[in-house]
């Protein structure tokens, strides 16, 4: 059943989220539950990385600084969306605000150039760590880490700003109908009654220099790194070089490729509901594996982790160790 969204000519525009058009409201509630847990997962993962890091003393490294940056961010870019998702499909909550839909949408799109820019620190600090062993406490001091971290944040949450602003001068109808789950901006646009043409480029050419000018830095990170480690004679350093970055890789891998899917969605001739679902995994796909990843793949985070989880059996092991000596 729709809900209904009031307006009046001369106030701001009421925004109806239209959600997945063809989804039947018999399955409203199994996707509900699908995405809540989903949500529950990020939450959880990405809390346990942050709270491991910080009462680790061996973990107070830059790079785990910038896990925990990226930790923090994969929680806030899914906290813009991701409820306002659960109420559209538990309780069909589908009206939004201007000033409402406006600052999810900034915060949506600022969120994610952070990630980008994160990925970015992160493979400089795997290069210094990689090229210049003997010499990496003297870049990456804890000031560094910081000020690297912040200008992350601070620059990529700036971008999305003129777009966001331009958007909101645009004329809507009283009722705006976003064919989307939450306001992303080519959607937005799209609900427009001005020429949608400068905001779409604009919008695109901003998408590209936050896509691909951080990954050509990761890149030139990772040429740098390749160089390296192949004049590291011995085998085991060359492995233990390249589990470093094992992560990294995976979750830039998976941070890309949802960016990909997305593209894709947009771009090709399909169905209106492949460009929404392309977008929403988008918006989940890389928060949900990087806590996966980091988890399960690097030993230093894994250990507090588990000593978290499962304390008791840790104390019982350590009680029978001495009667096993004996």
């Amino acid at each position: 059943m729709e809900a209904i969204c009031n307006g009046s000519k001369g106030s701001s525009p009421v925004f109806y989220l239209v959600g997945i058009p063809s989804l039947p409201e018999s399955l409203f509630l199994l996707v509900f539950v699908i995405f809540l847990l989903i949500y529950l997962l990020i939450l959880v993962g990405n809390a346990l990385i942050l709270v491991a890091v910080v009462i680790e003393p061996s973990l107070h490294k830059p790079m785990y600084f910038f896990l925990i940056s990226l930790s923090a961010l994969d929680i806030l870019f899914t906290t813009t969306t991701v409820p306002e998702m659960l109420s559209l499909f538990l309780r069909g909550d589908r009206c939004l605000s201007s000033p409402a839909c406006f600052l999810q949408m900034c915060l949506f799109h600022s969120f994610s150039c952070s990630e980008a820019f994160i990925l970015v620190v992160m493979a400089y600090d795997h290069c210094v760590s990689i090229c210049r062993p003997l010499h990496y406490a003297v870049p990456m001091t804890p000031q560094t880490s910081a000020a690297l971290a912040a200008s992350a944040w601070l620059t990529t949450l700036l971008l999305p700003i003129p777009a966001v602003v331009q958007t909101s001068h645009m004329a809507f109808e009283n009722t705006a109908h976003i064919y989307h789950c939450f306001c992303d901006h080519l959607a937005v646009v799209q609900a427009s009654c001005s020429d949608t043409s400068p905001q779409t480029l604009m919008g695109f050419c901003i998408a590209m220099v936050v896509s691909f000018l951080p990954l050509l830095l990761v890149l030139l990170s990772y040429a740098h790194i390749l160089a390296s480690v192949l004049h590291i004679s011995s085998r085991e350093g060359r492995s233990k070089a390249f589990s470093t970055c094992s992560s990294h890789l995976l979750v830039v891998g998976t941070y890309y490729s949802s960016i990909a899917i997305a593209y894709v969605a947009y771009r090709a001739d399909l169905p209106l509901d492949f460009h929404i679902m392309g977008n929403v995994v988008y918006a989940l796909l890389t928060p949900v594996f990087n806590p996966l990843i980091y988890t399960l793949r690097n030993k230093d985070v894994k250990a507090p982790i588990t000593k978290m989880a499962c304390p008791q059996n840790l104390g019982n092991s350590r009680d029978q160790q001495p009667q096993m000596l004996l």
